[in-house]
């Protein structure tokens, strides 16, 4: 049977039968790949604790019929344990993997883009960035952003987003894109307050050191904008964001 060997991140599982799952890989080279683990539900399985969602594993595939299956497994980061404990992290981690499931519709298409993206931001969720400790949730809505745009829907925190007027501008509005200018604000457009717009601009850049001594009244208002951005450019919302929790 023939093989091959890719890094990935574990997305989601399902059980399958008495003692297998499907496991719900998001891979470096290629995309998107669903394979069955056998006998993982075994407490004798050799390989089941490193098949749990948030791992960053290192995976040799058997090629199948129908669905491929895990030959070997070995761990390169084991978040979810960590994770456990911290339900923002937790909560926020799972945005993440939801997004990246959705985001990367077809199976076999290459995304290294969107693997790149989903490492990083778990291991910025755990470990930090390399501008320190950073918030769940601020790491949350700089990868829902950036991984909106390399989607193809990038926002536009600076200049007008319908007709490209040069800002700065006061009014968002997530079905136009972005901040919009006065002729083009359409009713119902939020007017944020201008720290808000500049955290906004930062987290899509990934400008770390412009997001130190953010104030909660300015985190919250960038979370619920990201969140109305992500949920006007989908068709379904994303389940998992109703259960993350905003400082």
């Amino acid at each position: 049977m023939p093989t091959y060997r890719d890094h990935a991140v574990v997305l989601r599982t399902h059980k399958l039968g008495e003692a297998d799952r499907i496991i719900t890989f998001l891979t470096r080279g290629h995309g998107k790949v669903c394979a069955v683990a056998k006998g993982v539900r075994r407490t004798t399985s050799k390989f089941g604790a490193r098949l749990e969602p948030f791992s960053h594993v290192d995976v040799q595939f058997a090629t199948g019929r129908s669905l491929d299956v895990v030959a070997q497994v070995e761990s390169l980061r084991v978040y979810g344990r960590t994770m456990a404990d911290d339900l923002p992290r937790w909560t926020s981690g799972q945005v993440m993997v939801e997004t990246a499931d959705r985001l990367v519709a077809e199976e076999r298409e290459p995304a290294l883009q969107h693997y790149q993206l989903l490492v990083g931001a778990l291991r910025a969720l755990n470990e930090g960035t390399s501008d320190g400790p950073r918030a769940p949730g601020l790491v949350l809505d700089a990868y829902l952003l950036r991984a909106m745009a390399v989607a193809g829907w990038a926002p536009s925190f600076t200049d007008c987003a319908r007709c490209g007027e040069v800002g700065p501008h006061t009014a968002v509005a997530p079905s136009a894109g972005g901040v919009v200018c006065v002729r083009c604000r359409p009713p119902g457009s939020a007017h944020p307050a201008p720290e808000t717009i500049g955290l906004l601009g930062a987290l899509l850049t990934g400008d770390w050191a412009k997001t130190r001594d953010v104030t909660p009244r300015v985190a919250r208002e960038t979370s619920g904008l990201v969140a109305a951005f992500v949920s006007w450019h989908l068709e379904r919302g994303l389940r998992s964001l109703a259960h993350v929790e905003r400082g």
